[in-house]
């Protein structure tokens, strides 16, 4: 299936992130996340300080549903959140990863607790992975991608800060960055590019989630 061709209701789309957000609960182990009965999830994968929680407030409208800081590596847990009324979606924001002044140890701890999410929820939809467009694809990036290429889960490049580049700049980065994921398998072709600060593409995201709900 085409999702790109996948027709969607506006107005569902539109309601779908209107409503209030909650946050469910962080978790540590993924033997603790909920059953996945009747709910689909669609996950956000970065490294630390690429903007994920930014770009989760601006996806829902809520600025402190995501807990933001200056801090790289803060979130280290799986934090999910829904809408109030129960739309059979979940968000889940992963551990950011490539923080170089975190413990080994803890750093470990993130790694194994990623990979067990991802072996272990079939529910789970689609993982964005989000990369800062004034950087680029980094060799973090990469093993993530290849992760997720070997454990076959579907995931989406989505720039986040794409306001800070010079105009014609993101072109660029589309364009590298669409070649270097254009052998692999797991990869959705459909680079997005956002601004949390300016609110550019964060329809587009809604939009794409909003696809893989209705094919649910």
């Amino acid at each position: 299936m085409d999702e790109t061709r996948t027709a969607i209701d506006p107005e569902a789309t539109r309601l779908l992130f209107a409503r209030p957000w909650t946050f469910v609960r962080g978790m540590a182990q993924a033997n603790d996340l909920p059953p996945i009965a009747g709910t689909i999830e669609v996950a956000f994968a970065g490294r630390s300080n690429v903007g994920k929680s930014s770009l989760i407030n601006a996806l829902t409208g809520q600025q402190g549903l995501a807990r933001t800081s200056n801090t790289p590596g803060r979130t280290q847990e799986l934090n999910l959140f829904r809408p109030e009324v129960d739309a059979g979606l979940l968000l889940v924001d992963m551990p950011g990863y490539g923080y170089a002044e975190a413990p080994k140890d803890k750093v470990d701890v993130w790694n194994a607790l990623i990979r067990a999410y991802l072996r272990g929820r079939p529910n789970l939809r689609r993982v964005y992975v989000l990369i800062d467009a004034r950087h680029g694809l980094k060799k973090n990036d990469e093993d993530v991608l290849t992760l997720l290429d070997k454990a076959a889960v579907s995931y989406q490049i989505v720039l986040t800060k794409a306001d800070k580049l010079k105009p014609g700049g993101i072109d660029k980065v589309l364009a590298e960055i669409a070649e270097r994921i254009r052998k692999r398998p797991a990869a959705f072709p459909e680079i997005l590019a956002t601004s949390s600060e300016k609110g550019a593409g964060v329809d587009d995201l809604r939009a794409a989630i909003s696809r893989l709900l209705a094919g649910a």
